[in-house]
């Protein structure tokens, strides 16, 4: 792959389409730009501009994070979380002269912070966002989507203003006695259409057809009169190029509310994206899309663009609907642009109703219900994970407060599990040189060597776990003469655990033990080392670990063995022929 293609996917998508594609990123395409319209326009007004201002984004943002992102089905354009973000942070320059150069900055400097995370790689900080997160994420992504669509199924209308989903549907309860029977009837037609369109043939694009039916519907019977909310007034026109005002002192009021706005955007983003790759089992490349959001926000700013993110319903739609490539998103801006210019008389009629039913489907095709199943099935953690950040999604005022909660309820769970040392006592079995049994499950007339007492420390011991590891240690401590501890499974010590370690080697030597440590791998000795461990113990007593299994440990036993029998000087050989416990109790 060469750098063109490395840095542009779009490049390598065009070398390696396949021309029966085409059907199906057209497709969904046109699907998602009829949701597309009145969505990116309501999102423009939330930001405070002009609806226009959406349609804008939804065209120029959708085709460029198609371009240059990771994923084939992320639909990037006005979302709400950002456009309530842009509400709050513009709120000062409503009225002023500079508004909209101050908008358009904004914008800019949003995709800038977001191009440069990806270009420092910092896409790993998404490895954070476990596969339960995202299982939770979409599952309660899929149930707010519905309910937020609830009153525009059943016809009613709610009092504009920022509402929450749990308010919407409040609200809707409220006012059930006035439902638009001839709005819902719309709704159930479109579901239908959309549902017999699978069972007849998958390919067929049933939402599509659903939403043309219903504007047919709507124009030959002239079901507005019934009180059917349309998409209404389309601005028909081209994105305006501008040039972005570069102001130093207004970037710098910015900047706090940019940050903000960037990576909340990048979090959405990268969130929708794992989640539909988990279905389509493509690879996604988080360095990839935090580049494809910034330049497609930068892009943006110069074309009358609000910032903007991925958005979960286009994003589902795209999927559902047989996007197969990242053309979908450069043919769905281009799409839009053509009914701008040509169709926008005829976009006005778009019931809001049937949108609602395109949109209740998609929604309840994100909640992947396989994958519920087995996160519940495989992991006790992951089933509290995924069933937290499923209830946050759904009750939270904002939607990315749910991947912050899921992330945290991950981390604390595994410092949680982590938190646990592993350390198990085993003796050298009389009569069998060289096999050990675990202490507590000798019997059946077993023989042990208690004179000789094996300590196996496992997994990475660092400060969370140090707690424990100090109270096992404690526990197996014995009247045994001499300690063997194995580092079979350490891997990584921190200098809190070495220091729980040393405390247990200097009561042992104290007590006139004697210690052999074996199974060490070179860079822990190297940490033990520095820590002064070996030269408490002595170098020779040291045993690193080797190609052949168990081979320092056979030595160790070995070397026990010999001691107890009088075979090695009992003071250990050292230079100075003086005990370490002599030598500790004497510093």
């Amino acid at each position: 792959m060469n750098f063109l293609q490395r840095n542009i996917p779009l490049i390598e998508t065009i070398s390696t389409y396949k021309k029966e594609y085409i059907r199906f990123d057209f497709i969904a395409a046109l699907t998602v730009a009829v949701v597309a319209l009145p969505q990116s326009m309501a999102y423009a007004m939330i930001a405070g501009v002009d609806p226009a201002y959406g349609l804008y984004s939804a065209i120029v943002l959708a085709m460029l994070g198609s371009m240059f992102g990771s994923s084939n089905h992320l639909a990037t354009g006005p979302t709400n979380a950002i456009s309530l973000l842009i509400s709050s942070y513009m709120a000062i320059y409503l009225g002023q002269g500079n508004f909209f150069a101050t908008l358009f900055l904004l914008t800019f400097m949003v995709g800038a912070i977001q191009f440069s995370m990806g270009a420092l790689k910092l896409g790993k900080l998404v490895n954070y966002v476990s596969h339960s997160v995202i299982v939770g994420f979409t599952a309660g992504a899929g149930v707010i989507i519905a309910l937020g669509q609830l009153n525009a199924l059943l016809g009613i209308s709610l009092p504009k203003g920022k509402l929450s989903t749990l308010e919407k549907v409040m609200l809707t309860f409220d006012h059930i006695d006035k439902i638009n029977y001839s709005a819902l009837l719309l709704g159930i037609f479109t579901i239908m259409v959309i549902i017999a369109a699978k069972r007849i043939n998958k390919n067929i694009p049933g939402a599509l057809l659903g939403i043309i039916f219903s504007v047919v519907l709507v124009m030959a019977l002239s079901m507005q009169k019934y009180g059917i909310k349309l998409a209404g007034e389309i601005p028909s026109a081209i994105p305006p190029f501008n040039i972005v005002n570069f102001n130093l002192a207004t970037m710098g009021d910015l900047l706090g509310g940019a940050m903000v706005i960037a990576i909340i955007g990048l979090v959405e983003a990268v969130s929708i994206s794992k989640a539909i790759s988990s279905q389509t089992l493509q690879k996604i490349d988080p360095n990839q899309e935090f580049i494809g959001q910034g330049l497609a926000n930068m892009g943006g700013s110069f074309f009358g663009s609000i910032a903007g993110s991925g958005s979960f319903t286009r994003s589902a739609i795209a999927f559902q609907n047989g996007g197969a490539t990242r053309l979908t998103g450069v043919l769905t801006g281009i799409v839009l642009l053509v009914i701008l210019i040509f169709f926008a008389p005829f976009a006005k009629y778009i019931p809001n109703a049937s949108l609602a039913g395109v949109i209740m489907v998609v929604a309840y095709s994100m909640v992947d219900k396989n994958a519920v199943s087995k996160v519940f099935k495989s992991n006790r953690n992951d089933a509290i994970v995924m069933t937290i950040t499923c209830i946050t999604t759904i009750l939270a005022p904002e939607l990315e407060y749910a991947i912050y909660a899921g992330i945290a309820i991950s981390i604390l769970l595994y410092l949680k599990e982590t938190g646990a040392a592993s350390v198990r006592r085993f003796a050298p079995l009389e009569g069998s040189p060289g096999q050990l049994i675990d202490y507590n499950a000798c019997g059946n007339g077993q023989t042990v060597n208690s004179t000789i007492s094996v300590v196996q420390l496992d997994g990475n011991l660092y400060f969370g776990s140090s707690a424990d590891l100090e109270h096992k240690l404690n526990e197996v401590y014995c009247e045994a003469r001499v300690f063997v501890i194995k580092f079979t499974g350490v891997t990584m010590m921190d200098i809190t655990s070495l220091e729980v370690i040393e405390s247990f080697i200097t009561r042992a030597l104290k007590g006139g033990k004697k210690i052999l440590l074996c199974d060490v791998r070179p860079a822990i000795k190297a940490l033990m080392d520095k820590g002064h461990i070996i030269s408490m113990v002595g170098e020779e007593n040291v045993f690193v670990t080797e190609e052949e299994v168990l081979a320092s440990s056979a030595k160790a036993l070995d070397k026990a063995d010999a001691w107890l029998r009088g075979d090695i000087d009992i003071d250990f050989g050292l230079g100075d022929k003086t005990p370490a416990a002599h030598r500790l109790a004497n510093s």
